[in-house]
């Protein structure tokens, strides 16, 4: 059985220029018999807005470990479903099942561990006449591998964040905080 019964992740992927793509994958992954296997069977079921998905590559390919997605944005339209369930959900099966062929995630425990996954895709996306679904793929591939490495590496360490307290702020907080 695993050992690893909680880890947290995330990262962020920036867009290819003029278009909605950002990626900002964030990860819980742990053992199925722990709190996130309790948090994946209870996502099972939908949510107004929010609509669960399992990840995976092409019909009857689901990713292993098995990896429940969810959008961070309420959906709201049918273009935004199809982007999601389809060209999204497809990066980050991808990503999933990479990273267990890379050995980021051992072979040996992809049946004993589950990934719940939280999704941002730009609501802009679904309207963008010129969407680059290519530039989406990739953000959202590459998110995704970076967010489950750091995730069963515990990155960025405690030490990190203490060392550069005060030189990173988020972007947001641009003339709101000086250090």
């Amino acid at each position: 059985m695993t050992d690893i019964i909680f880890k947290a992740g995330e990262a962020t992927v920036l867009a290819a220029e003029g278009q909605y793509t950002d990626a900002m994958p964030e990860v819980l992954i742990g053992s199925v018999a722990g709190p996130v296997g309790h948090a994946f069977a209870s996502m099972m079921g939908q949510s107004a807005g929010h609509t669960r998905f399992f990840a995976i590559r092409d019909l009857n390919q689901m990713a292993r470990p098995a990896t429940m997605m969810t959008s961070k944005v309420t959906i709201s339209s049918d273009g935004y479903i199809e982007l999601f369930g389809g060209v999204v959900q497809g990066a980050i099966a991808d990503a999933v099942v990479d990273s267990v062929s890379d050995g980021v995630i051992p072979k040996e425990i992809v049946d004993e561990i589950c990934i719940v996954v939280t999704v941002w895709l730009d609501p802009r996306c679904s309207t963008h006449a010129e969407l680059d679904k290519k530039d989406l793929y990739r953000t959202n591939y590459e998110a995704m591998k970076l967010a489950i490495a750091r995730a069963l590496k515990s990155e960025p360490s405690i030490g990190e964040l203490i060392k550069n307290r005060k030189t990173i702020k988020h972007y947001a907080l641009d003339g709101v905080v000086d250090y």
